[in-house]
């Protein structure tokens, strides 16, 4: 894929008022319909807005113009040719007004959702002083979407397309911004990268309603958030919230004159039915206004809010979550990656230790099992005391060689080693894997992570070698093995990747309950 591209400065967004006597509505794009904006080269173009009911509208993308007239509720739409990598065009919409978009680049879009670990911002990301001075990239573009819930699936969202460059790279999402840099860098076209993205989220938020309440294992949170809303009692919440302020005052001024560390500030009620936190609330306000914008595919780094008591659901609502994209994008099969989640609190003591953390990682691994799905395996790149790591350059890379990889057809290695399959042999255990490269690598010394467990499934420490592109598992005190665990922890102390330095995931070969 290649393009002769000449950057140019842009025209501002020109929107002429209109001085009439009468009530007229002027011809409307959504936000994403920009400056700056890059379009899905390769593909047919959706572009729509609204205007007054019955009002001619007239599209018109370099030498292509299609008409059409806004239906009774005000909308239009048009469905534009493919265009192949490249401009700058200047996209025109014009009713009783017109409209211009200057500086609209075609090329590869993808959107980038999740919670903070996505909406993370380059600022905050490691070496970010070299990383801005480095980030003049007229290619790259970003589009985040403004963080509104929606009770309801929303037409309409708030954002801007903003230029990579040193001025403005700092407060791009870091996740996906050195995703799309990898990308460029590798098949040398524009991308356009749209953040919608909300700290703290959960991944029923971002998935409709519609879609959740046809899981029947997903009843009892959907009826739980029912009841929040139905008994919400707003003065309650107030008077309740106000006690809180007042003995988290006393606290404080307890604990600075102890010199100890003053306790958390009370947060201020948030009526459940705009929380970001209730199933759908940020699929309605954040995604469905997206739709149908054309898209190559999707990236997903989140996962952290689910991983309590619920985390063995997280696989049955990602796929979930994902076929619903795909459904409304009118795209069955369009790729989506996401990031497993990466090694994170208290080292690891103990041959296996099971928690909300690992089962969403397994889950995550689970979810490969869905078409055109990939995974970064983050298992060496996390932070024991922070859950939100600064290297987000391995996070953005990993992914963009999953997308090179499978997308874009490159003959790379673009994952970490995955379990496949096992089998005993000579009281010992062999584990097959795909993705090894030109074989298996233990990282710095010998191979660690390994646990394995006999059929009273009382797991100890293992002693692990590469055999090819194998690995043999055994140990004294367990004489007939029957399962393996690797990295089965939420910080393990692990060290098997492939040829290509890419970690491997952590999987287990049973399906035990502890």
């Amino acid at each position: 894929m290649r393009a002769n591209l000449c950057w140019k400065a842009c025209l501002g967004l020109l929107l002429p008022a209109c001085v009439v006597s009468v009530a007229v509505a002027d011809v409307t794009l959504p936000a994403i319909f920009s400056d700056h904006m890059v379009l899905q080269c390769q593909t047919a173009l959706p572009v729509w807005g609204w205007a007054d009911p019955g009002e001619e509208v007239t599209v018109t993308l370099g030498e292509q113009t299609e008409t059409t007239t806004a239906d009774p509720t005000g909308k239009w739409s048009v469905t534009l040719a493919a265009l192949e990598a490249g401009g700058p065009h200047t996209l025109t919409v014009k009713g009783k007004n017109t409209i211009e978009v200057a500086d609209v680049l075609a090329g590869e879009v993808w959107l980038a959702s999740g919670q903070s670990n996505m909406a993370m911002a380059v600022a905050s990301s490691a070496n970010f002083p070299e990383e801005q001075a480095a980030a003049d990239h007229p290619g790259i573009r970003m589009f985040t979407v403004a963080r509104v819930p929606g009770e309801t699936p929303q037409q309409r969202c708030e954002g801007q397309w903003q230029v990579s460059s040193p001025e403005t790279v700092g407060g791009f999402s870091a996740t996906a911004y050195f995703f799309g840099r990898h990308l460029h860098e590798q098949l040398g076209v524009p991308v356009g990268l749209i953040n919608s993205s909300w700290g703290g989220t959960p991944v029923e938020a971002w998935t409709s309603l519609q879609t959740q309440e046809a899981l029947p294992e997903l009843r009892p949170l959907l009826e739980n958030w029912s009841r929040q809303v139905a008994n919400y009692d707003p003065e309650a919440a107030k008077t309740r919230y106000e006690n809180e302020m007042a003995q988290w005052r006393k606290n404080v001024e307890q604990a600075e004159a102890a010199g100890e560390q003053p306790p958390r500030q009370p947060q201020p009620p948030v009526d459940p039915r705009v929380s970001p936190h209730r199933p759908a609330n940020l699929y309605n306000g954040m995604i469905a206004p997206l739709v149908p914008y054309a898209l190559r595919g999707a990236i997903w780094y989140q996962g952290e809010s689910n991983a309590g008591n619920a985390a063995h659901l997280y696989g049955l609502q990602l796929a979930a979550m994902i076929n619903n994209w795909r459904q409304v994008w009118g795209q069955d099969n369009f790729p989506f990656e996401w990031v497993q989640l990466p090694n994170f609190r208290t080292p690891q003591e103990q041959p296996v230790e099971t928690s909300g953390w690992v089962i969403v990682q397994e889950e995550m691994f689970k979810t490969l099992a869905v078409p055109n799905t990939g995974m970064a395996i983050t298992i060496d790149v996390g932070e024991a005391d922070d859950i939100h790591p600064k290297n987000k350059q391995d996070v953005g890379k990993r992914l963009a060689l999953w997308a090179l990889g499978t997308t874009y057809a490159k003959e790379i290695v673009f994952s970490g080693p995955l379990y496949r399959s096992m089998r005993k042999e000579d009281g010992k255990i062999v584990l097959a894997f795909d993705h090894v490269g030109d074989g298996l690598v233990a990282k710095e010394g010998k191979l660690k992570g390994f646990a394995i467990a006999g059929e009273d499934r009382e797991f100890v420490f293992a002693e692990a070698e590469i055999a090819g592109k194998t690995v043999v598992v055994s140990s004294p005190t367990v004489k007939d093995p029957v399962a393996v665990r690797y990295a089965w922890a939420s910080n393990p102390n692990c060290n098997l990747s492939n040829s290509a330095g890419l970690p491997a995931s952590p999987f287990r070969s049973d399906d035990w309950d502890k």
